[in-house]
């Protein structure tokens, strides 16, 4: 593993000594050789102009001789006359992030991604260097793409990316979304303290990155406890975790989000009585959680209750009318109690704030269909369907482009076609 994600208990970055670190760097300098696969250009000849074969080969040399400072100077050079050479920047980027040197290990993993666009790694590699500068936007964006495209036979690198690409959507608020990538984590077998903590800071809603919660962190013992609980959710562990959230609701009765958090495990296991009345005690403690009352308003909706979710729906989009799924709940209720306008009305602005979620083009079809707009839902269910393929693709790649309730509560995700 990477910096942020540690095996001993701690969220502090790794040390050079790791002995994970060093593995993680190692892996890194192996996939340098995954390159020759994509076409690139091979390192210089040993007559090349100036000197730069000779600089290339002694770069490989110093580098697997493990004179890593000398190798840097000589890969320098060796790019000097051969810059369209990637695999070099490739080693001379890991090298630097190696030796904590974030900024120039950037500029040369951009290099590398620039000169091979299609090798997923150097895309990746380019986000988690943005990462450690505070970039986020950047990491985030770069990360990203190199996952759309993929890591040939690189599951490590992959949960590297996903944890930070976490990591980050926690910071911008995107808590659910990270939550569900975080899963995937636990449910892979992952298993230390980093993303234990991140899992706490998504469920609670705290916009900070793991590394920030320390030893001195003030709440950093509820944290680490709602994490767990999560943790133990993603890996099937139900009993265990409802124990967790149980105890964690009972020793934080008034603390923001903690009622949420257990709400929605209840939710997640159809335990909607118990779960209704937790994110009840939420708004009591928040009464301007508008994310708890569109929670109730959908578990009305699952069970075929509209009529008891729709006031309920309108109160939360007064408090956070900027919530596009929000919007697309209320549509939903307003359709199912036969307020068909209304009901398009709130559907056309979830669609203007996120015009790709298919779940939002599937509901404005039926909606047109029954104000008899038929070219208007012909066009929404050929929209859908591009989407919903494009979304089934994505998934089939591990990109996670599906939103839960914050975005949305996750049941209706893949609905059939209209």
């Amino acid at each position: 593993m990477v910096k942020s994600i540690s095996f001993n208990n701690s969220t502090s970055p790794f040390r050079h000594s790791s002995p994970a670190r060093l593995w993680f760097v190692a892996y890194l300098l192996l996939i340098g050789c995954s390159f020759a696969a994509f076409g690139q250009q091979r390192p210089p000849s040993a007559g090349a102009q100036h000197g730069g074969g000779r600089s290339a080969v002694a770069a490989t040399k110093a580098r697997e001789s493990g004179q890593l400072e000398e190798a840097i100077t000589l890969y320098r050079q060796a790019l000097n006359v051969q810059p369209k050479w990637s695999e070099g920047w490739w080693y001379l980027a890991t090298l630097l992030y190696d030796r904590d040197r974030y900024e120039e290990a950037a500029r040369a993993f951009k290099q590398a991604a620039l000169l091979q666009p299609k090798v997923g790694s150097a895309w990746a590699m380019l986000g988690l260097c943005e990462f450690q500068l505070g970039h986020y936007d950047d990491a985030l964006m770069h990360i990203r793409q190199g996952r759309r495209i993929g890591f040939v036979e690189n599951p490590e690198l992959s949960r590297v990316m996903r944890f930070h690409e976490s990591a980050v959507l926690i910071l911008k608020g995107e808590f659910e979304t990270a939550q569900n990538t975080l899963s995937t984590l636990s449910s892979e077998g992952l298993n230390n303290e980093g993303l234990i903590i991140a899992h706490g800071l998504a469920v609670l809603r705290i916009p900070v990155l793991p590394k920030q919660v320390n030893a001195a962190y003030r709440d950093r013992e509820m944290i680490r406890r709602s994490g767990w609980a999560a943790h133990l959710h993603a890996q099937k562990n139900l009993a265990e975790a409802q124990q967790e959230y149980e105890r964690l609701a009972t020793d934080f009765p008034k603390t923001p989000n903690v009622q949420y958090a257990y709400a929605r495990f209840l939710t997640a296991n159809r335990e909607d009585e118990k779960a209704i009345t937790a994110f009840q005690r939420e708004i009591e403690n928040s009464p301007n959680h508008a994310l708890a009352r569109f929670q109730i308003a959908y578990i009305k909706l699952r069970n075929k209750q509209a009529a008891e979710g729709v006031e309920l729906a309108e109160q939360a989009v007064k408090l956070h009318p900027r919530l596009a799924l929000g919007r697309y709940l209320f549509g939903r209720l307003l359709f199912d109690v036969n307020q068909n306008e209304r009901a398009i009305a709130e559907l056309e602005a979830a669609r203007g704030m996120t015009p790709n979620d298919a779940r939002i083009h599937f509901a404005l079809a039926r909606a047109y269909a029954r104000a008899n707009r038929k070219i208007d839902a012909d066009k929404a269910r050929e929209t859908f369907t591009r989407l919903n393929r494009l979304t089934e693709e994505a998934a089939a790649r591990g990109v996670n482009q599906a939103s839960a309730i914050e975005e949305s509560p996750a049941a209706d995700a893949k609905p059939q076609s209209p």
